[in-house]
């Protein structure tokens, strides 16, 4: 049966900034009470008033909040270089069967140039290249036989050490992706492999992100 205190667990938990403020104390519960009296009335299918929602948030019990974890906090003071690189293009293409000879032909013109940047992601239909602006010459002419579905140049990556056996702490990309979504950043690509995480965002927003990655040593 539907209660006033579990209607209010089921909107916090599906409102990750809401649980966020909570947690730090800095939402009135009076007006969110009130805010919240509308949703919980059609949810219960009654009118319901707003004391006995602001007595229902009070009660609320946050989980053990993440940033709260020793291991969490010790993975982020451990943190590795973070590394930016500018003047960056994507490339959105169509997946094909000869898609990964074109990929091939990238693979062998900058294999001894360490200085471009290249990661290649390829999902269900599509596949994407992120490459160092330099090279879009190189790209148009190894896919000149692929359908290109998208570009965007103007793109800066940030990429991110993690210690060695970070895929076993829950929560942590959660916490870089809400540090970034307080700040109103928005994400254009991520990059990740086992030790070694990557945001591409537009070149406007790079100082502000990396200065919320940086504080996450914090």
């Amino acid at each position: 049966m539907k209660t006033i205190a579990s209607c209010v667990q089921d909107i916090i938990v599906s409102s990750p900034f809401l649980e966020e403020a909570l947690s730090r104390q800095i939402i009135n519960f009076s007006a969110l009470a009130k805010d919240l009296n509308t949703p919980i009335s059609k949810m219960l299918r009654k009118p319901v008033k707003d004391g006995a929602i602001m007595m229902a948030l009070r009660r609320h019990q946050q989980p053990i909040h993440l940033e709260n974890s020793v291991r969490l906090k010790k993975v982020f003071k451990t943190l590795g270089d973070i590394t930016v690189r500018s003047d960056l293009s994507d490339f959105t293409f169509q997946n094909s069967k000869t898609l990964i000879h074109s990929h091939s032909q990238i693979l062998e013109k900058i294999s001894t140039n360490h200085q471009i940047f290249y990661a290649f992601t390829r999902g269900m239909f599509e596949s994407n290249i992120i490459i160092s602006t330099s090279e879009k010459e190189n790209i148009l002419e190894a896919f000149e036989n692929e359908i290109q579905i998208g570009f965007q140049d103007k793109l800066s990556a940030i990429s991110i050490y993690l210690p060695k056996g970070n895929s076993k702490i829950s929560g942590l990309y959660y916490q870089i992706f809400k540090r970034l979504a307080w700040e109103n950043i928005t994400l254009y690509e991520v990059v990740s492999t086992t030790n070694e995480f990557t945001i591409v965002v537009e070149d406007a927003l790079v100082d502000k992100a990396f200065s919320v990655i940086k504080r996450l040593r914090e």
